[in-house]
């Protein structure tokens, strides 16, 4: 299975439906973002994290606002929810018992979400747990290659994540490693995912916005420059 990507402020973003995005990370590794305006916006002003991006393996539509900017663009493309992604993974992986790593939250955030997941999935191998609360990368990072993890969980928040990771992968180049940002806070029970009619509407940054109030300075006017910014691609402005 080839890549299929389309370009989208610089960046390329593939194309996969969720089960060829897992047969094609699954099968070739590497690093996988989850990508969505904000993170975009990010990266137009920090180089290094560009080229991180575009050095990924996959690079996910996660985010309403990266739908409707390939949409603008006359790209139909589905986004693929990050949370949803990674749970599909840990399953994957579980199918085997392959070593699964745990980085990042709070700690009791991160022990209560293994607990769950453990819960839900019996035959999950966790390898390796860190909550995010440590400032010596350099131990982490070799304790997560002694661990032989398969695949592994970053929940840092972005951007930082995806530095970590980047690092990570060149000592784990058999794993795939994703970052999942608030994934622990909803998998440990603290915080509750959008009802399913947000999600199929693609709203959940509404829901949580709602929920979370002090988020609408996150998303304006990041989300509406994002869209101009896609706008004026298109026109060549």
């Amino acid at each position: 299975m080839e890549r299929n990507t389309v370009k989208l402020l610089g960046f390329n973003l593939d194309t996969f439906t969720i089960d060829e995005a897992l047969e094609y990370i699954i099968k070739h590794h590497g690093q996988v973002v989850t990508i969505n305006p904000e993170m975009i916006q990010s990266a137009q002003k920090n180089d290094e994290f560009a080229q991180i991006i575009k050095n990924a393996e996959l690079v996910i539509p996660d985010g309403v606002g990266v739908e409707l900017g390939l949409m603008i663009l006359g790209t139909r493309v589905r986004r693929i929810a990050g949370i949803e992604f990674a749970r599909r993974l840990i399953d994957r992986f579980s199918e085997n018992s392959e070593p699964i790593a745990f980085v990042g939250a709070k700690p009791e955030i991160i022990q209560k979400a293994v607990e769950n997941l453990k819960k839900e999935t019996p035959s999950l191998n966790v390898c390796y747990s860190q909550d995010g609360y440590f400032k010596d990368d350099e131990r982490v990072l070799e304790e997560l290659r002694n661990s032989g993890a398969k695949l592994v969980l970053v929940a840092l928040g972005s951007p930082k994540q995806e530095f970590f990771i980047e690092k990570a992968k060149r000592l784990l180049p058999e794993a795939v490693l994703i970052g999942i940002g608030g994934s622990f806070d909803v998998w440990s029970g603290a915080v509750s995912r959008a009802p399913v009619i947000y999600q199929k509407l693609c709203i959940e940054w509404l829901y949580r916005t709602l929920k979370e109030p002090k988020r609408f300075k996150r998303i304006f006017p990041t989300l509406p420059m994002f869209v101009i910014k896609v706008l004026q691609e298109k026109f060549g402005v």
